[in-house]
């Protein structure tokens, strides 16, 4: 069985860290993705959906630096909370708990303004040879020779 999530998209807000009382970080952020289609009308919609990241111990850490705007990369699993709302109604969430996430640019990078020397990332994610490739935003790009896939 697989439950793996893999995201790439833009932050809505600034990422929210707080300590448990063992003293263990938990930081969320949320995460829109978007896919644009052509509806029957032949004119172009787009679809965004929002995604809660949930991040832990050293990755709450580093999520301190996660700013709305941000174009992040996420890798993780799904999972859902049952919880009791104040009117006692059991309500569902479904997280995505990272396990890896990387910020691939930054919102000075794109061209909003801001003080670009903060950003971590350089402007163009192609130059940078550590980002996965899948962030890669060439389309003319060739595909590996080989994969890497286990099946």
């Amino acid at each position: 069985m697989v439950n793996r999530v893999t995201l790439i998209g833009n932050v809505g807000g600034d990422a929210e860290i707080r300590h448990l009382e063992n003293g263990t970080q938990v930081g969320k952020f949320s995460v829109a993705t978007s896919e644009n289609y052509m509806g029957k009308d032949g004119q172009w919609n787009t679809n965004t959906e929002w995604h809660n990241v949930v991040v832990w111990r050293n990755l709450a850490e580093k999520a301190n630096n996660v700013k709305k705007g941000d174009m992040v990369y996420v890798e993780g699993k799904l999972s859902t909370r049952k919880w009791q709302d104040k009117d006692n109604n059991t309500r569902y969430n479904t997280d995505v708990v990272a396990n890896y996430f990387r910020i691939i640019t930054k919102r000075e990078s794109m061209g909003m303004g801001g003080n670009a020397n903060q950003s971590s990332a350089p402007a163009n994610p192609q130059s940078n040879t550590n980002t996965p490739s899948a962030v890669q935003t060439n389309p003319v790009q060739s595909a590996p020779e080989t994969d890497d896939l286990p099946f």
